[in-house]
């Protein structure tokens, strides 16, 4: 890929981002809320939900872990 099909390709998905936010923003709130709930509905059909708390615990403790080294 040469460096101007690189720039293209960058700002052909620079436009797109742009379209999508505004696309987003102009959405009415119904309709956002429409999508989160089908999301967590595949989530949940698709076996995602974690009942273990122990787990989710867990995995908490690893992410704060995480963050606070990133921060430091």
């Amino acid at each position: 890929m040469t460096r101007q099909a690189a720039r293209a390709f960058r700002a052909r998905w620079k436009a797109l981002n742009k379209f999508e936010r505004q696309e987003i923003r102009s959405m009415p709130f119904a309709e956002k809320f429409r999508q989160v709930e089908a999301l967590m509905q595949s989530a949940t059909a698709l076996g995602w939900g974690s009942e273990d708390l122990a787990a989710t615990k867990a995995v908490r403790s690893r992410w704060n872990r995480l963050r606070e080294r990133y921060r430091a």
